[in-house]
């Protein structure tokens, strides 16, 4: 039996257009990826979903100012993240993202959510299609660091 690693999903799209159990795993990726960008554990230091942020000059200002993206949507719907666990407060750092990777990122999500939210999925529009909130959208295609 052949066992692929898990892979990491730092979403570039807007954190408020995930299900409850995307949004936990978001949470939980998030501080993995700040954890490796930080150098406290050996696995996944070399996934490609932190090579965007390892492009910024201050990566770990980056992954934080993506965690407090995260952290909003959590406390809009009244959940307990602990805020305290991101190391580096809200820096005004912007990244870039193709209009490819967006489209592909949502059409992901489409599919898990019609197997494990199919109501979401129904009420979800194209119109409601947007980026995490420190992500400005450019042309192009998907990007080099996706796992397709």
């Amino acid at each position: 039996m052949i066992r692929f690693a898990k892979l990491v999903r730092l979403w570039s799209l807007h954190p408020s257009l995930l299900d409850a159990t995307g949004l936990v795993a978001l949470w939980r990726e998030g501080l993995l990826a700040q954890k490796v960008l930080l150098g406290r554990t050996k696995g996944y230091r070399f996934h490609p979903q932190l090579d965007r942020f390892r492009a910024c000059n201050d990566a770990v200002a980056a992954i934080s100012t993506y965690l407090w993206g995260v952290i909003e949507e959590a406390e809009a719907r009244g959940y307990a993240f602990d805020s305290s666990k991101i190391v580096l407060e809200l820096s005004p750092i912007s990244l870039f993202v193709t209009q490819g990777q967006l489209e592909f990122e949502w059409k992901h999500l489409r599919r898990k959510l019609s197997v494990r939210d199919p109501a979401r999925h129904r009420s979800l529009t194209v119109a409601e299609l947007r980026p995490h909130p420190m992500l400005r959208v450019i042309a192009g295609g998907i990007e080099p660091w996706e796992v397709v």
